[in-house]
């Protein structure tokens, strides 16, 4: 972005947490979240409800386009009531909006009512509502009462809006207020689209609600740049792309900005790219979900998140699913989350996980549901590489000698807002044989290798404590992955071992390691620069240093005792 875009942001970003101070004092991190995100929400669909109004106005003046109205076939011309009743007709055709992929906003749920009408129902009032007086008790009745329109009129959004403003126990001048500010955001700009403008304020406003949560926020948000590097990896380019823990839904944002930068590098419609990718998700968070699905719905993609909310383990909403691309972020170490799993489970293919860690619960729960040509991606935390303790070093060891491990990537400390814990991404594919994957790329042969990246140096301090990867460090590791799975040169990058970053490494080599998975025991150290001098010339020359500094540190001693002794001081 350039200097001015990223000026923008930055005044929206300060304005969104301005909006979030209004509620901090009378709600906790999780309840103003939904407040606030639920707001910008209708803000944005109604905006792009106005912007398509405009649209059709303009089109309905136009006289070279099929909708023109002719003011001359009306009595009055352009300024006369039949002609402007007619146009104010058919601005409010459904179908004008809908076939444009926009939503359709009833009168009620519009920002310009919700703005007039929120002063006028802090105490309760009654409101003329479609022809009708209905009793609105308070702001947050009103909002309810908008998102239950919205959903009554757009079927796909049907129990999707956290329809619960009624209830907060808050100030109601304070939801009035929270209106007017967000009122002031604007969902347009020169050169960014609108589109663009709300995913970074879902983005920025998740990031921050994370560190305001803390350890329980941060289940639901997986940094961008953490997302970012594990889509280029993975390259969700066609087919089916799955998430067993969705959170908000950052794996399937990021997998659209994908697409359609790929579709424009290839000369391909975005549109046309996207509708080639279907979407499941599983989430267990009631609102999470809910989140997750106004996240895809203002975006158009088409998603299946399940009947519901539910567990993953104990109601899996995609039992048939096989996908083409797995990622996930799933909590790290996660206890007792078997109650009500059978020991038994066919997920279990490698083994029952402890009961005491979810970690190849996770891991298995991914495989079991991945297509044969499929890959998959998950975080996990480091223990998961090693630990041998309840049956998990035996799962690690078959899935290696299986064949299924394809890269594993050791990430830096201080990535996540929720935890310091070390972690790690699983890159797991069922089929290594030469073949053309779904991104076009002819891949080689790779039976029997893993490929070992120590990315622990990558990355930069954003700020005091939290480290964020930059676009060169993504596409350093994600060209690398392809350049060792193609073995051929991307983007001028050609795959070769780099002592203390990167290896390929037999499944022979991992067996003597004991199946340990940690990168750092494959690409080793780097090797120091030789400056030609022999070692016992170097040893000798270092010892003389040594001593003559042992000399003037004992000469720089008997001065101070000297001057001590003259001040009246014994040493």
């Amino acid at each position: 972005m350039d200097t001015t875009e990223q000026q923008f942001l930055k005044a929206l970003d300060n304005k969104l947490w301005t909006a979030a101070d209004k509620l901090r004092s009378t709600l906790d991190a999780a309840q103003y979240k939904h407040t606030v995100l639920g707001l910008i929400f209708v803000k944005y669909v109604s905006d792009a409800f106005d912007a398509q109004t405009a649209s059709i106005k303009k089109d309905l003046e136009d006289e070279n386009h099929e909708y023109y109205l002719n003011p001359q076939d009306f009595d009055g011309g352009a300024t006369g009531d039949e002609y402007l009743q007619e146009v104010a007709i058919e601005l409010e055709q459904r179908d004008y909006y809908t076939e444009n992929n926009v939503f359709w906003m009833p009168m009620e749920a519009r920002w310009q009512f919700l703005q007039d009408k929120a002063p006028l129902v802090i105490g309760g009032s009654e409101l003329e509502i479609n022809g009708k007086t209905k009793k609105i008790t308070s702001v947050g009745h009103l909002i309810d009462n908008a998102l239950e329109a919205i959903e009554r009129d757009n079927p796909k959004l049907k129990n999707v809006l956290n329809k619960r403003y009624g209830q907060l126990q808050i100030d109601q001048s304070k939801l009035n207020e929270l209106i007017n500010l967000i009122a002031s955001i604007p969902f347009s700009h020169d050169s960014l689209s609108s589109k663009d403008i709300l995913g970074h304020v879902y983005e920025y406003m998740l990031g921050q609600f994370a560190l305001a949560e803390g350890k329980r926020g941060g289940q639901f948000y997986t940094p961008k740049s953490i997302v970012s590097m594990i889509v280029e990896m993975v390259e969700p380019f066609e087919g089916r792309v799955y998430d067993p823990a969705m959170g908000s839904g950052g794996f399937f944002v990021q997998s659209e900005k994908f697409i359609e930068q790929h579709a424009h590098q290839h000369n391909v419609d975005p549109l046309t790219q996207k509708q080639k990718i279907s979407i499941y998700g599983q989430e267990y968070n009631h609102t999470t979900w809910q989140l997750a699905a106004m996240n895809m719905a203002i975006r158009g993609l088409d998603y299946n998140f399940g009947k519901e909310p539910a567990s993953t383990y104990t109601n899996d909403q995609h039992p048939d699913l096989r996908a083409d691309f797995i990622m996930a972020n799933p909590p790290f170490n996660m206890k007792e989350w078997n109650i009500g799993v059978d020991d038994n489970d066919p997920r279990w293919s490698h083994g029952t996980p402890p009961a005491n860690n979810a970690n190849f619960a996770w891991l298995q729960h991914m495989l079991h549901h991945l297509a044969p040509d499929g890959s998959q991606a998950l975080l996990l935390a480091n223990g998961s590489m090693s630990s041998t303790t309840n049956n998990e070093g035996a799962i690690r060891q078959s899935l290696i000698e299986h064949d299924l491990v394809e890269c594993m990537v050791a990430l830096p400390g201080q990535l996540f807002t929720n935890t310091q814990i070390p972690a790690c991404i699983w890159f797991l594919t069922k089929n290594k044989n030469a073949r053309t994957d779904k991104a076009g790329r002819k891949l080689r042969d790779r039976k029997g290798k893993i490929l070992f990246i120590d990315a622990r140096k990558l990355g930069f301090m954003k700020d005091r404590v939290l480290r964020d990867f930059s676009h060169d460090d993504i596409r350093q590791v994600a060209d690398l992955f392809h350049a060792w799975k193609t073995g051929e040169a991307v983007n001028g990058i050609s795959y070769q071992d780099q002592a203390g970053f990167c290896k390929s490494a037999t499944l022979i080599d991992i067996k003597k390691h004991d199946y340990v998975l940690t990168p750092g025991r494959y690409v080793g150290a780097v090797a120091e620069e030789d400056d030609g001098i022999p070692f016992t010339e170097k040893m000798a020359m270092l010892t003389a240093i040594l001593g003559q500094q042992f000399a003037e540190s004992a000469k720089l001693e008997a001065e101070i005792k000297k001057n001590l002794a003259g001040l009246g001081y014994e040493y």
